[in-house]
């Protein structure tokens, strides 16, 4: 059953497997804000274990795999395609915390990217520590998020 993430009221449903549960619910809850706010769309969530999650989990996990060799250990909780114009816009929420989304402009190549977040709490996992230097920020939602990304170079 889809979930539609209310930002200003954090809730961990869909989360609650994670350790860290209520800081993922607020990079979830950040992220929300941020499609509500630029392009007013609401931020609604997949069950991993659903047919339009699974396509979506595929599409990210083929884009890692084939971009930079990368198979994420944890299982995804969460997962789903937001809706923006010419953008393939998709996020992958993870048990340990992390959060993937894939950034696929369809007219325009130089803007794609896959981007990591971190919630609060969290380690680097293993997989991504050697390749990956990780930057701070500050979120009201879910306190401080470690982020980094890479660009895709080829086509999905």
């Amino acid at each position: 059953m889809s979930y539609t993430v209310d930002f200003k009221t954090v809730s961990t449903v869909g989360m609650e497997s994670s350790p860290v549960a209520a800081a993922l619910a607020g990079l979830r809850a950040n992220e929300a804000r941020y499609f509500k706010n630029k392009y007013d769309i609401d931020f609604t969530v997949e069950p991993a274990s659903s047919p339009k999650a699974k396509a979506i989990i595929d599409w990210v996990h083929r884009i890692l795999k084939e971009e930079r060799n990368l198979v994420i250990s944890s299982r995804p909780l969460e997962a789903t395609e937001v809706p923006v114009p010419n953008i393939r816009w998709a996020y992958v929420f993870y048990e340990s915390g992390l959060a993937i989304n894939v950034l696929y402009t369809l007219d325009d190549a130089s803007k794609r990217a896959v981007g990591f977040k971190l919630s609060d709490g969290m380690d680097v996992p293993e997989e991504l520590a050697a390749q990956f230097k990780f930057a701070r920020q500050k979120s009201r939602l879910a306190g401080t998020i470690r982020g980094t990304y890479f660009n895709i170079k080829n086509e999905y």
